[in-house]
């Protein structure tokens, strides 16, 4: 028995490390900014889009939120104070931010000031990729322009080619080619494009003056209309 109890003891002194005490500051817990790269949920494919960085008397908060299109797939923390009841909440937060799929989510008890500058933080996110999927369609319309050449039509006075550019069905401009080198002419032309542009066609009225180009200018914009399909 009397070798037993020195083996007791140093077991005891061994776990003695294991146990840490903390004690707080003043009596009252102190909070600081900390990054939160595991704070995060969802699918990581996708649009990112960062939120504004919100500060708050616990310290700043920030997300990064992942787009399918305009479905939220993923939200990560990238500031968030370093407070167990905000570290406990954030899990909530992004959680509940999956079902609603917006920033119209209810505060955690206990971390109000988290919660608040987590979903102002997140609206900002939204609002960003509601903004980018809005430009879209305006550059896939622009990518999808098609330009086409009209044919060559030879006249007394000179050939006559037109290029015309189609945003989709509309004709979004007209480009000549080649044209008389005759003053009527480079008169003629600004006035038949622009009533090109107004009419969607070739079915424009002659220009007085110049008619032989007029007409040269219908048959190549009429040719580049039919090529387009």
């Amino acid at each position: 028995m009397k070798r037993a109890i020195p083996v007791v003891a140093l077991s005891i002194a061994g776990l003695i490390p294991v146990w840490r005490y903390e004690p707080s500051i003043g009596g009252t817990t102190t909070s600081t900014a900390a990054p939160a790269p595991s704070s995060s949920a969802g699918s990581s494919s996708g649009t990112v889009v960062k939120g504004t960085t919100i500060d708050t008397d616990k310290g700043p908060v920030q997300v990064q939120v992942t787009f399918d299109g305009d479905k939220i797939t993923a939200v990560k923390m990238l500031q968030q104070p370093n407070h167990p009841q905000t570290t406990a909440a954030v899990p909530v937060l992004i959680s509940e931010t999956l079902k609603a799929q917006s920033a119209d989510i209810d505060t955690v008890s206990g971390a109000t000031i988290t919660s608040d500058a987590y979903k102002k933080s997140l609206q900002a996110a939204i609002d960003d990729n509601t903004e980018s999927s809005s430009a879209s369609p305006s550059a896939s319309a622009s990518s999808a322009s098609k330009v086409v050449a009209g044919s060559t039509v030879d006249t007394e006075k000179g050939p006559v080619q037109v290029q015309v550019t189609f945003a989709g069905e509309k004709i979004s401009a007209v480009k000549m080619l080649q044209q008389p080198n005759h003053p009527q002419t480079t008169a003629a032309v600004p006035v038949l494009i622009s009533e090109t542009l107004k009419a969607q066609s070739a079915d424009i009225d002659s220009v007085s003056g110049a008619t032989i180009t007029s007409d040269g200018y219908k048959e190549s914009l009429q040719a580049a209309i039919d090529a387009k399909g």
